[in-house]
């Protein structure tokens, strides 16, 4: 392949392998350390080979791109007779489906190692391997959590019209285990980001072009399948945190570092190629990352620390004898002095109460109770709350 067209070798990086300042040579596998964990950086060689050095339960979250086995069979060329660039490499080319799924669970075994307990992987694929791929996830014992589509808003067409366009591809997110609990989901912010609406599980994004396609000196294409620098930055913000660490066993051009570093989270690539791997250097290399204000999620409601309704109470933001209504004043209590209420019905905290007066087993007094504030206005006693937690507790 001829060298690299637009893709700058200049730039720092605040990373491990980077703090020099220098772009590092790729390691070899047999460079490894058995057991040894070095993040930043490009492992050169057989994927298998790699992942069977690194350490056990060492890695918060991998993003898979494997071979697609896409099973091609002569040349496809467009109705003006020009040659589609499509994927014929060598890399995806697989004897029978029996040798793919060998290998499929061959690495899938390694990263179930490699996953912290808590960690979580994505594999992306198309209708010739993604079933083949959650089938094999199922066997092995992970959890699958969601399967994702990728709609692209600009898919190649299918040429000789005997099929449907193929315009999206198919990610599945699972967890290594179901016991798995406390996998990264950052609900609040992808809520937030969407127009505080859930965010779906199809998402739309265009095929690499234009500038981001990276190119070699023939203007033939890097890498005939370069994912979208959007897909990876949504999979990270939704399910890393800043400082995890993010493996990709099959790094092609680099993409998943290249986000990786710009959201202040940690990278380990596998890839065998070298032409690959020299975009792949020359594109991280180029990328600074951003400030770590920028790329911290904000506090959830659940790491929120605990503040009692009492607090409320001793720091006489509301009075011993207040009375609290719902939004629609049927319901009514009385603050006491302990951090209590009471109503006509009963004493106690202020979630039990607004249960009993609704005839519900649970409630949350917190939004339900409100106390007037001030011009008729009624004020959901959350707001206290977010008060003293804004004032540091």
């Amino acid at each position: 392949m001829a060298s690299v067209r637009s893709v700058s070798k200049s730039g720092s990086s605040r990373t491990q392998s980077a703090s020099t300042g220098k772009n590092p040579k790729p390691l070899k596998v047999a460079d490894l350390a058995a057991d040894s964990l070095s993040v930043d950086q490009i492992i050169q060689g057989d994927c298998l080979a790699a992942m069977a050095r690194l350490p056990a339960a060492s890695v918060d979250l991998i993003f898979a791109d494997p071979p697609y086995n896409l099973q091609l069979t002569g040349e496809l060329t467009r109705p003006d007779q020009s040659r589609v660039d499509g994927v014929t490499d060598h890399w995806d080319q697989f004897a029978s489906f029996e040798a793919y799924d060998k290998f499929t669970r061959a690495w899938l075994n390694e990263a179930r190692r490699i996953l912290k307990p808590d960690g979580a992987i994505w594999v992306i694929g198309s209708y010739h391997n993604i079933f083949r791929v959650g089938s094999a996830l199922q066997d092995l014992g992970f959890w699958i959590l969601n399967d994702v589509i990728w709609h692209k808003t600009n898919p190649m067409p299918n040429f000789r019209g005997r099929r449907l366009t193929n315009a999206h591809e198919t990610l599945i997110w699972a967890t290594r285990s179901a016991e798995a609990k406390s996998y990264t989901f950052n609900y609040e912010s992808l809520k937030a980001a969407n127009e505080d609406v859930q965010l779906r599980s199809d998402w739309t994004f265009p095929i690499c072009a234009g500038a981001e396609r990276v190119k070699d000196d023939s203007g033939s294409k890097a890498h005939p399948t370069q994912k979208p620098e959007a897909l990876l930055h949504r999979i990270l913000i939704a399910t890393t945190k800043a400082g995890d660490v993010v493996l990709d066993p099959f790094f092609g051009t680099g993409t998943t570092g290249v986000v990786a570093k710009r959201l202040g989270r940690h990278f380990i690539g596998i890839e065998r190629e070298s032409d690959y791997v020299a975009v792949a250097r020359a594109r991280i290399a180029d990328v600074v990352p951003l400030d770590e204000e920028l790329v911290a999620p904000p506090q959830t409601k659940r790491d929120a620390p605990r503040v009692p309704f009492a607090t409320v109470v001793e720091r006489r933001m509301l009075e011993p004898g207040a009375i609290l209504c719902d939004p629609s004043r049927r319901h009514r209590a009385k603050v006491r002095a302990d951090g209590t209420i009471v109503s006509a019905e009963a004493t106690g905290s202020i979630h039990r109460i607004g249960a009993i007066v609704q005839g519900l087993p649970a409630c949350n007094g917190w939004t339900f109770w409100h106390f007037e504030a001030g011009g008729g206005r009624l004020a959901p006693i959350d707001l206290l709350r977010q008060k003293i937690r804004a004032e540091g507790v």
